[in-house]
């Protein structure tokens, strides 16, 4: 039907529309027209219905309704799949394909129920997540979105270490089998650093297992304890020693040989001490003289009948091929007469050499060279060796030794630690038993306390 001026159209409800029609934009509203008409043969017919009403918008609805659900899990999963490219973006690194499927499988179970061929793809999930090594996130099935989305951040950000403001807690981290080595082995070198040294040949084999047994500290032993005792009680009888040494040293230098010959008969052993205390000393010199005395004995004759006043153990008898008449205060050799060394059990002029080696002790040196004159044959020999720290005055010693029948052959004061002198026999002493000889007076051989 037409109406001048009008032209009669069906609506888009399926209902009819009168529309002005005017000479202006005729095109455009044929153009219209004809879509609106396709549009309506392609849904069923309804009445009519009046313009302005709301079917348009009721159909609208109704088809979103009618649309299939697979499409509506296709612009689901279309949207998540948007949002999870943004989320990356902004949070770096991309999570793990477990925890990806993980995800999935969590909206796929709070949208609408999956088909069979979705299905028979969330059992063939669930079976390589059994299949897969241990990782945290499999074990957060009953953990919520939110929750699920924390735990990735956090794993995520592992390498990152938390502010101290805000400290989360983070979940147990499984190691790797590099790490785990790494481990146990700093835990081996950090116990070896307490372990006591041991001999290579006792040395345990290094521990290659996380079963490693613990070092057990060595237990000290009774013996070891009676061993400390032991060698502190010889320390101490050592020191002992030394001290009884040095106070007879100094009471053989401040008293008379006959109150030295009294202390030897009352205490045998304090000889003993002294002469090992002696021997101590003399070790440490580079030359000891009797060795000196005992090479210049055999240059001369073997026949040539020797004298030795203060022999000690008898060493200058056992070096030399001479007969030697041995005497000292105290006997530790059985060849030794003990005597005073200022009365000798020997007859006038029967010796060819008088010796005094490291013997002139006392405050009587002139008995004992008086003595030596005695023994000895006109033109006899006299050795005396002794500590270069005695003298004051050698001159002064070899004159008074001159005044008492004697005269120089020989002087030898090269040596750092004693002096050796040879005298030859010229007579009687020209001085009477009175006569003051201060060379005669040296000084006392005393040993300091180390």
């Amino acid at each position: 039907m037409r109406i001048k001026g009008y032209q009669y159209y069906l609506s888009k409800g399926g209902g009819a529309q009168w529309v002005l029609r005017t000479s202006k934009g005729s095109k455009r509203r044929k153009l219209l027209a004809t879509l609106q008409a396709l549009e309506a043969a392609s849904l069923p017919q309804q009445p009519p219905s009046l313009p302005g009403s709301d079917s348009e918008e009721e159909e609208v609805v109704e088809r979103k309704k009618k649309r299939p659900k697979k499409a509506l899990f296709a612009s689901a999963s279309t949207e998540v799949e948007e949002k999870r490219k943004t989320k990356r973006q902004k949070q770096g690194p991309p999570i793990s394909d477990s925890e990806e499927e993980e995800v999935e499988r969590k909206k796929c179970h709070r949208g609408a129920p999956l088909g069979n061929d979705s299905v028979e793809e969330e059992k063939r999930k669930r079976k390589r997540w059994k299949q897969a090594p241990s990782n945290p996130a499999q074990h957060l099935d009953s953990v919520d979105q939110t929750g699920l989305k924390a735990w990735n951040s956090s794993a995520t950000s592992d390498s990152t270490k938390p502010s101290p403001e805000t400290p989360s807690p983070q979940p147990p981290r499984t190691l790797s089998r590099k790490q785990w080595r790494n481990r146990q082995k700093n835990k081996r070198r950090q116990k070896n650093k307490f372990r006591p040294p041991q001999p290579p040949e006792q040395s345990p084999a290094p521990a290659t297992g996380p079963t490693a047994q613990t070092e057990v500290p060595p237990v000290l032993s009774p013996n070891s304890h009676g061993a400390r005792a032991e060698a502190l009680r010889a320390r101490m009888a050592q020191r002992l020693d030394s001290a009884r040494f040095r106070y007879l040293n100094e009471q053989l230098y401040s008293g008379p040989s006959s109150a030295a010959q009294r202390l030897f008969q009352e205490d045998p052993e304090a000889f003993l001490l002294y002469h090992r205390g002696f021997q101590s000393q003399v070790k440490k010199w580079p030359l000891q003289p009797v060795d000196r005395i005992a090479r210049d004995l055999r240059q001369r004759p073997a026949s040539l009948v020797v004298a030795d006043f203060g022999c000690g153990d008898c060493r200058l008898a056992s070096s030399i091929r001479n007969p030697v008449h041995c005497f000292d205060l105290a006997s530790l050799d059985p060849r030794v007469t003990v005597c005073d060394m200022a009365q000798v059990p020997l007859e006038d002029e029967s010796v060819d050499v008088a010796v005094f080696c490291l013997s002139l002790m006392g405050t009587n040196i002139r008995d004992f060279l008086e003595e030596a004159n005695r023994v000895l044959k006109p033109g006899g020999l006299l050795k005396v060796a002794e500590v270069s720290s005695r003298f004051e005055d050698v001159r002064n010693f070899l004159g008074a030794v001159t005044k008492l029948g004697f005269k120089v052959i020989s002087k030898d004061l090269t040596n750092s630690h004693f002096f050796l002198f040879d005298f030859q026999k010229t007579g009687a002493p020209r001085v009477g038993p009175k006569a003051q000889l201060s060379g005669l007076k040296l000084q006392p051989c005393l040993y300091k306390r180390r």
